[in-house]
């Protein structure tokens, strides 16, 4: 039996019908498939590397604690694993549909809270599998872990047995109670102690901590400059993509000087842009205030949550794509430099001090909460060495994004053996029009290889071009 953080049970206690806490991915690898039997005995020998796939969650009656992982008394690997055919032609259009469809059906609580699907039919003898796992479990740089774990860097890798296990005794309601009681007791002892501690830490820290907090002030303060990208979400999901060698981002990024996060963010606001234009709604200095979480993981953290977040204003008002891009570069030296995230990491220290209880009740009262954020950006960085299973390689790894509050476009990104792919996620009644935001954020990267700039003689800063010629190169057509 083993307690689960406050930070993991968060996802559970916020989980409505309409804002499914989970994580997912879709691989796609070189054929031929694989059989349910062979596809289900390479799961079966990594089960003892990741205890959580072998167990459920149980709640302690009233909130008295937080949530237990415990071992699942009739874990059975085929309720996890299924296999389906996609019906021909086996397209990508296809296959986004069929995951999109799954991404709005919700894990069973009752059981270990993750499946796999093996999907055949695709076309060019290619084969694909959805991961999908709660939010609880881990975050996305744990699911990448995982997904290190499951398969093979070499691709002679033979199966092996797996290892026995037997679960340990399923514990009753009352004895949950009773260990959530001595554990409260326990707690309460220490409680002056940690939260002493606390103290001590931010006092040691008091400029950078208050810079922190400041930062955060100010990022969330201002109302949302467009609100209208915001509202209440249904239970059903779209899902696009998008590519691009990382090579060719780290190319601009050396271009025009910042990072490769910056270069995805000025590609998310392209995006928008031409979604918003596309709508018909004013952008003129308008911004749209997007979520880019940070991992707050330090090396010795065990599986979980361990995230913060930065607030950006990613600026869609303004017409010239270098402008923009070095808009976003200068803010987010600035979010950095104040150590915005550290605010987030705080403030969830301060939360593990509360009482389960108040926890769960603040988490529920807080997913119909407007949300302060007009979308959220991930980025997760990957393996960059091919996987496999099976033997078959690991073509393309798509990320997955959940929604949540009233946010209804959501981006994340995952880089795979030198490409990064976007898993872009739009509520499926308010967003008929995602694939006008997925070609813009292709046309932002487009815009970004062909656009000019020049160094300022001055700052010795890279800069906008500003001859004439320069733009309109920067400037995308109809603005």
């Amino acid at each position: 039996m083993d307690n689960m953080s406050l930070a993991d049970a968060s996802f559970l206690y916020a989980e409505t019908e309409t804002d499914l806490h989970h994580n997912a991915w879709l691989g796609i690898f070189e054929g031929p498939p694989p059989t349910t039997e062979e596809f289900t005995a390479l799961i079966a020998a990594k089960l003892h590397l990741i205890p959580r796939y072998r167990q459920r969650v149980r709640f302690v009656p009233g909130d008295l604690g937080t949530p237990v992982w415990v071992d699942d008394q009739h874990f059975n690997l085929g309720f996890h694993i299924r296999h389906i055919a996609l019906p021909a032609p086996g397209s990508d259009d296809q296959l986004r549909e069929f995951f999109a469809t799954l991404m709005a059906v919700p894990l069973d609580r009752g059981k270990p809270l993750w499946e796999m699907w093996v999907i055949d039919g695709l076309t060019d003898d290619r084969w694909g599998l959805v991961s999908k796992l709660h939010h609880c479990m881990a975050d996305g740089a744990t699911t990448t872990g995982m997904t290190t774990i499951l398969f093979d860097a070499d691709p002679a890798a033979v199966v092996g047995e797996p290892v026995p296990w037997t679960p340990g005794p399923a514990p009753t309601d009352e004895e949950l109670v009773q260990a959530a009681i001595a554990s409260s007791q326990q707690t309460g002892e220490n409680l002056t102690t940690r939260y002493a501690d606390l103290m001590s830490s931010l006092r040691r820290r008091g400029d950078e901590v208050g810079a922190a907090f400041s930062s955060l002030e100010t990022s969330l303060a201002r109302p949302l400059a467009i609100p209208q990208l915001n509202g209440p979400i249904g239970p059903y999901r779209r899902w696009e993509w998008v590519q691009a060698p990382l090579a060719d981002i780290a190319k601009v990024r050396k271009r025009h000087g910042g990072t490769v996060n910056d270069v995805i963010l000025a590609m998310v606001t392209t995006g928008f842009r031409e979604l918003l234009l596309a709508r018909g709604e004013e952008v003129s200095e308008n911004t749209v205030r997007c979520m880019v979480p940070v991992s707050v993981r330090d090396a010795d953290d065990e599986a979980g949550n361990r995230v913060s977040a930065m607030y950006a204003e990613l600026p869609v008002g303004t017409p010239k794509v270098l402008d923009r891009y070095f808009a976003i570069r200068t803010q987010m030296d600035a979010l950095k430099a104040s150590n915005q995230a550290l605010a987030g990491d705080v403030l969830a220290a301060f939360a593990a001090l509360q009482a389960p209880a108040l926890a769960a009740l603040g988490a529920r009262a807080a997913s119909s909460v407007t949300s302060p954020v007009n979308t959220t950006t991930t980025n997760v960085p990957g393996p960059q060495f091919p996987l496999y299973a099976l033997g078959r390689l690991m073509l393309e790894n798509w990320p997955y994004i959940t929604l949540a509050n009233t946010v209804r476009i959501a981006t994340t990104v995952f880089s795979y053996n030198g490409i990064v792919r976007l898993g872009i996620t739009g509520d499926y009644d308010s967003t008929p029009d995602l694939e006008v935001f997925s070609e813009g954020v292709r046309a932002g990267l487009t815009d970004l290889q062909r656009a000019r700039a020049r160094t300022s003689q001055r700052t010795g800063r890279v800069e906008p071009a500003t001859k004439q010629s320069d733009r309109q190169t920067d400037e995308r057509a109809g603005t």
